[in-house]
Order: structure tokens, then sequence, then C-alpha cells
């Protein structure tokens, strides 16, 4: 009986000396370089680029989310109502720039012609009047007008010539019709006026937050009922592709790697299921080992960061979890 116990224990340590072998690579391989780091994401902060009060949040924290899915809206009444005066002031700017355009009216043109011709008998009817007073001053050697009368009279005159004149430019004027110019600047008054539209469209097309690729949602920092502004994120995303984990190596472990490099990640959490992956970038530049690298033999040295970017399907990395890669190179016995 005892024998059977004895082999049957043997037998057990066999298959899982065996599935550790299988699973980690021979950890002891001379074969496979054993590197220790932490998984690492790229995260993003969302805020409103306008300063408006928070009207609905359509996310949780956890919830995943899609590339252009609606985050969180603000309110708008009152920029749609700039955007219907801004409307109002196209139409009546377009207005303006199509009478320009078709020039003025025949009509105009005789009504500036009938004024003209009203001054003209007021211009003649001034100097008869001139005329008839000079020649009553003349014929009682002055004392049947008096002087006040002739000055008054002459001042009548010149008044009356000046507006002839004035009727005149003005009849030119309407017969030639508008400067162009004149319809230059109208035309641009009219493209700012559909400027200003397209800038409060623009406003109010960000007035939606959008979530800006596939990820998850970290953090929810505001609620409805707040002030947005751009210097406050609404929500923090953790974007889940691309993954990495970022470990470092010393100078002799670093003729060991290259790019492209495969790799297999193991977490504590799920040791059995490692995780494919390759190496992604090896840093040029030596530091010092930074406080949070997890090594067999801590001691401070110069090491380059290398980052291992990660296959993972399933999503079960998270941001900051402890890993140990394992490299595998050519002719490796324990690797995959």
């Amino acid at each position: 009986m005892k024998k059977q116990l004895i082999a049957g224990a043997a037998v057990l340590l066999a298959i899982g000396a065996g599935a550790s072998w299988y699973f980690l690579g021979a950890d002891d391989s001379e074969d496979a370089l054993k590197l220790y780091g932490n998984v690492d994401i790229r995260q993003v902060s969302l805020a409103f680029e306008n300063s408006e009060r928070i009207v609905a949040l359509h996310a949780e924290e956890g919830d995943k989310v899609r590339a252009g899915q609606v985050l969180a809206e603000l309110d708008t009444r009152t920029l749609r109502l700039r955007i219907e005066t801004a409307r109002a002031r196209i139409g009546v700017q377009e207005q303006v720039l199509l009478r320009l355009r078709n020039g003025t009216r025949p009509q105009e043109v005789d009504q500036s012609r009938a004024r003209l011709q009203a001054a003209q008998a007021e211009a003649e009817l001034a100097r008869l009047e001139l005329v008839r007073l000079q020649r009553i001053a003349g014929g009682t050697d002055g004392k049947g007008v008096s002087r006040q009368s002739l000055d008054a009279a002459a001042a009548r005159l010149k008044v009356a010539r000046a507006e002839v004149e004035n009727q005149r430019k003005a009849w030119q004027l309407a017969d030639i019709g508008p400067r162009d110019e004149d319809i230059a600047q109208a035309q641009a008054e009219l493209e700012v006026a559909r400027a200003d539209l397209r800038l409060l469209e623009h406003y109010l097309s960000q007035a939606q937050l959008k979530a800006p690729r596939d990820a998850t949602v970290r953090t929810r920092l505001l609620e409805p009922g707040d002030m947005a502004s751009p210097s406050r994120p609404v929500f923090a995303l953790a974007l889940t592709d691309p993954k990495w984990v970022r470990a470092y190596v010393n100078e002799r472990q670093l003729g060991r790697v290259h790019p492209g490099q495969k790799a297999r990640v193991v977490t504590d959490s799920v040791p059995e299921r490692p995780v494919d992956g390759r190496v992604g970038y090896i840093s040029s530049v030596a530091e010092f080992t930074p406080k949070t690298v997890e090594t067999e033999d801590l001691r401070t040295s110069l090491v380059y960061e290398i980052r291992v970017l990660l296959d993972d399907p399933e999503d079960r990395l998270r941001l900051g979890m402890p890993a140990t890669v394992y490299l595998d190179e050519p002719g490796a016995g324990g690797g995959q």
C-alpha cells in the first residue's frame, strides 16, 4: 500500500513539474531570459472644450466604451439661441449683397431724376425772386426793397443751386449703380457671418463628449449639474490596446533582447495561462534601477527599459499588475 501511495505521489509531482516547465518555460533555462515588470497601458483624461453645465452622463466606472460613443452632454439651450441669431444675421446680409449685385432699380433712377428736376425748379424760382427784387430796388433807388430782403433772396438762390448740385450727384450715382468695393465689402461681411455660424455649430458638436477609442472607464470625475470646463476632466479612460509590460534589463542582458522577440508573460493571478507578446521597444538610454523594479537581486545599477507588447484579447491583465516575462531566444528549449 505504501509503495502505491509513493508511486502515485511521484506521478503527481512529475505531472506538476512537467506542467510548470511547459507553461513557465523552464525558469532556470539558460535559453530563456526571465524578467520582472508591471503591466502598463495608456490613459486618457476626457474634458469638454467649452464651459457649460453638464446635463447627462452615459457611462459608469468599469464600463467598456466604443470609439465615438457619447459619454456626456452639456446644456446647449444658450448655444442654440446664438445659432438662430447667427442664421438670421446671415439672411439679412444675403439680402444686402443681393441688392447691391442687382444694382439700382429703374424706378429709383427715375425717382432720383425727379428730385433733381424739383431742385432745379426751386433754384429757378429763387433766381426769379432775386431778379424781381433787384429790379424793384433799381427803379426806386433802393427805397422800395430793403437791403436785408435782397441778401435773403441771394442766400436762398445759393442754397437752391447747392441742392441742385446735390441731387445731380445723387442721380448720377443711382444711374451708375453700386461700386465694386461696396459689393466686395458686403460679400466679406456675409462670409464673416457664415464663419461665425460654423464656429457656433462646431461648439454645438463639442457639447457631446465622445470616446476617442475603445476603452474602459476608470474614473467618473463629475456628475450632472457640475460645471464643465477644459481644465476639469469628466472621465478617465484606460485604453486596452496597446497594452504592454514595462521591464528592465541590465547591460549583460541587453544583448539577448531584440525588437520583435517573442515573449510570454505570466501573472500570479492565472499562472497557468501565460499571455503571448513580443518586444516592441528597447530604450537607447541607460538609467538607474527604478524603485518599482522587482528583481531577485535588488541593487543599484544601470538598466535599460524594454516594453513587451501583449496580445490580451480576454482583457485579463490590469494596469500596474506585477508580471514575469520570459523572452524566448532562438533554439530555446522551453519556449513555445
